[in-house]
Formats: structure tokens, C-alpha cells, sequence
């Protein structure tokens, strides 16, 4: 069980021979938290060489070469790219930061490697034109609609029916998305899209009014070669924090009788847009006229998902990303068929974090508790949401492995019962 966020291989990829071709560049790989366990799989594999905006910390056992730069100035990620380029020959370029998907397909289009194009990074990037062909190629989605002005968002509201959701069309995660139930809260719902429209990273700042599809959310996370997609599994999502959507636990069964179900929407949705290759994350809903789609995000899920994966299944979505991305045919058959879940732990309250503790005896004992992970320490603030993102809402996460979901979701409730995570307002401070 891992309960830290340093990955410790046997080997570092600085230590092998650095003359093993083919060379993987990977923008932005992001932190070890989140994202440690994709650089470590994919240099199992691969020389990786990366782009960084700071130097390099905890990438380092993974990486032969790097360079700094911003990487969401175009012009300081192609110089940076090339320079890489002029010390290695580059295989393939891949990225799993969603904000960075169009610029990533830029580099690696100026690189002449395979990449999906960055106008199809485009479509899935901005939901509005992933809406416009959705429709167009008859998939199942949400009626959807531009917006510039509260009159416009009310007209469009009321045409669709309450509740209805707002969002930025250009942002990533839950950036900006909020439900709105009745036209008395359209003023602050859409204050509240557009701040999040404006905010750095996003694709455009346009808002939008949308169907709220009622029903389960889940997560199809596929590979798709050649334009021929396998989903190779389901992640069902727990979601907090209403009227907004926050992501605050998932779970993946290796033997999910969902799959075969979604699956071809998900694969639909994927060809509508016009995907070739690579993973995708595509999220939708299970309402009572069946699955709809509500996102397709060109990279591997956040929050762990891919890890959730491998454990569930033995399928390493990391390494097929970097396959695909080199030209390879990944390995997606099934070694194992378990379950496992994750749970991001919120406190009850915004505040200063003043304790955070687990039962060590419990600990010792669960074998099945796969990670437990602190995101912050006692005396950082928690700022819960709508006001605080998940880089300052989550205190942290477990991970738990079973033999099915049944299993998994009673071993994440016994986790929480040993877990403590204690706040206090500013005020109350002594």
C-alpha cells in the first residue's frame, strides 16, 4: 500500500541504457499525486522525455531529457518540443492535461508524428461544437445552446425546461457547470459560468444552457486505433456538492455487465468527432431514455481512473496511450477481473485543516486499502466548493482494491468510518 506520493521503481530510467528506442514526449505530465502512476507506466516502455513549467522534481526517475517552458504558450512549447526533437528522435508526442490536448496535437503535428488533428482536439475541447456534431451524426446527447445575455440564457431555459445546466463551453472538469432549477437562480448561475468561462485554460469563454440529463453518471474510458474503438471499461461516479458537479469518488468492476451496453454510444460519440487514435474518457449519463452522452475527453480520465483500471482489469491505459502515440498496437486483453474504487476526501466544512488521522491498527490490517494518500496538511486552509477547486477542496483519497463492486463500496465505507478530517473557521481558532 502506497502513502505517499514518491514512486520508487527498481531501476530509473536515467539508469537504463538511454540509446533503448522509441522516444515518447510528453507535455505537461502534471503531479505525482494524480498523475505519477502514467509517466511511471509509460517509462516502463518508453524513453520519455518531457516539457515542464518548472524543473524537474519527482519526474526525474522516469525521464531522460527535459525542457522547461510554459507550455500553454504555443510559441515556448514548439521551441521547447523542437529543441527535444534536435537531441532525441522522437516517436510520438502525448499529453493527458485536457487544456493542453489542441496545443499537444500542434506540437506533434510541427514534429510529424501521428496525432489526432488539432481541429478534432477542437471538437472535443469545445462542447458546443461536440454538441453541433453529436446532433449531426444522430448520438444520443443534451439539447444544448449558446448564450450572451441573462435574457437569452431565460428564453433558451425556458424552451428547454427546468432544470437545466450551465457551463462553460470551453472548459475542463466542472469548471463553471452548475444546475439550475428555476428562473429566480439564473442571474448567479450564470455569473457563475461565465467567472468560470474567463478563467485561464479554457478553449473560448463562451456559456452555455443545456438539458439536464437525469440519471447515473458514469465514465466509458476507451482505446481507439485506426478509428476502430474498444471500450475496455465503465466507471461509475459518485458526484457532491449540488447544485454543482463535483467529482468526489469512482469505482471500476472488471466485470461491469454495463459495458457491452455503452460501448457502442461511447464508440459512436468518439467516430462522431472524428477521433483516429488514442484514449478517451467519454462521459454520459443513464437517463430513462437510455445513455447520453455528455463529454468526450480526448486523454486518460483524471482522478486515478486509469490506475482504477488496471487494478480492475490489468489493462495499462497509460502504456496505450504512449503505443498509439508511437505507432503501436496496445495490448488491451484483460489479465484479471476484479473490482476498485476510489474515494476524494472533502471535509464537512471550509476551514483550516486541523487534524487528519486514520486508525493505524485498521490500516495494518486492511490489505486492500491499495493507497492512502493526504493532499494537505493540518494548518493549509480547505476551501470547499463553489468557491474552492479541487486543489484546495480535497484533504485526500484512498484507494481499495475487492474481488467485485459490492465488495469495493463496503471496504470504502469501512475506510471512512477509521478516517478523520477536522476543520475549523478561521474564527474559531484560538
Amino acid at each position: 500500500m502506497s502513502q505517499t506520493t514518491t514512486f520508487n521503481p527498481s531501476e530509473s530510467c536515467n539508469e537504463r541504457n538511454s540509446a533503448r528506442t522509441p522516444v515518447l514526449l510528453v507535455v505537461a505530465p502534471g503531479d505525482s499525486v494524480y498523475r505519477g502512476y502514467c509517466l511511471e507506466q509509460v517509462s516502463e516502455a518508453y524513453d520519455v522525455v518531457v516539457i515542464t513549467p518548472s524543473p524537474i522534481t519527482w519526474e526525474d526517475p522516469y525521464v531522460i531529457d527535459h525542457e522547461v517552458a510554459d507550455p500553454y504558450n504555443p510559441d515556448a512549447l514548439l521551441a521547447a518540443g523542437q529543441a527535444l526533437a534536435g537531441r532525441h528522435t522522437i516517436a510520438g508526442v502525448l499529453t493527458w492535461n485536457e487544456v493542453l490536448l489542441v496545443a499537444t496535437a500542434h506540437l506533434a503535428e510541427a514534429l510529424g508524428v501521428k496525432s489526432n488533428s488539432p481541429a478534432v482536439m477542437h471538437n472535443c475541447r469545445d462542447k458546443q461544437v461536440t454538441r453541433t456534431l453529436l446532433a449531426r451524426h444522430g448520438v444520443p446527447s443534451a439539447r444544448s445552446v449558446q448564450v450572451a445575455s441573462l435574457l437569452e440564457a431565460a428564453l433558451v431555459a425556458e424552451r428547454i425546461g427546468y432544470p437545466v445546466v450551465l457551463k462553460p463551453a470551453g472548459q475542463a472538469g466542472s469548471v463553471g457547470v452548475i444546475r439550475v432549477d428555476a428562473v429566480e437562480e439564473l442571474p448567479r448561475a450564470l455569473a457563475f459560468a461565465t467567472a468560470g468561462a474567463a478563467l485561464h485554460g479554457g478553449e473560448n469563454t463562451d456559456v452555455l444552457v443545456e438539458e439536464y440529463l437525469d440519471g447515473p453518471e458514469i465514465s466509458v474510458e476507451c482505446v481507439t486505433q485506426n478509428g476502430s474503438t474498444t471500450a475496455v471499461a465503465v466507471t461509475r461516479k459518485q458526484l457532491g456538492f449540488a447544485p454543482y458537479f463535483e467529482e468526489t469518488g469512482h469505482t471500476v468492476d472488471g466485470a461491469d455487465p454495463l459495458l457491452d451496453q455503452v460501448a457502442p454510444i461511447a464508440a459512436a460519440a468518439i467516430r462522431a468527432l472524428g477521433i483516429d487514435h488514442g484514449v478517451q474518457h467519454v462521459e454520459m449519463r443513464l437517463t430513462a431514455t437510455g445513455p447520453r452522452i455528455i463529454e468526450v475527453n480526448g486523454r486518460i480520465g483524471g482522478d486515478l481512473i486509469g490506475h482504477l483500471v488496471r487494478l480492475a482489469t490489468g489493462i495499462d491505459l497509460p502504456r496505450a496511450a504512449a503505443d498509439l502515440a508511437c505507432g503501436a498496437t496496445p495490448d488491451l486483453s484483460p489479465s484479471r477481473i476484479r473490482a476498485a474504487g476510489i474515494t476524494l476526501l472533502y471535509p464537512e466544512a471550509s476551514g483550516i485543516l486541523t487534524h487528519h488521522g486514520v486508525d493505524e491498527q485498521f490500516m495494518d490490517n486492511a490489505l486492500w486499502l491499495e493507497r492512502l494518500q493526504w493532499l494537505r496538511s493540518p494548518g493549509d486552509e480547505i476551501v470547499l466548493p463553489p468557491e474552492g477547486d479541487v486543489d484546495v477542496a480535497r484533504a485526500g483519497l484512498y484507494v481499495v482494491t475487492g474481488y467485485d463492486v459490492a465488495k469495493v463500496e463496503q471496504r470504502l465505507a469501512q475506510t471512512a468510518a477509521h478516517i478523520t478530517v477536522t476543520t475549523l473557521a478561521a474564527g474559531e481558532l484560538s
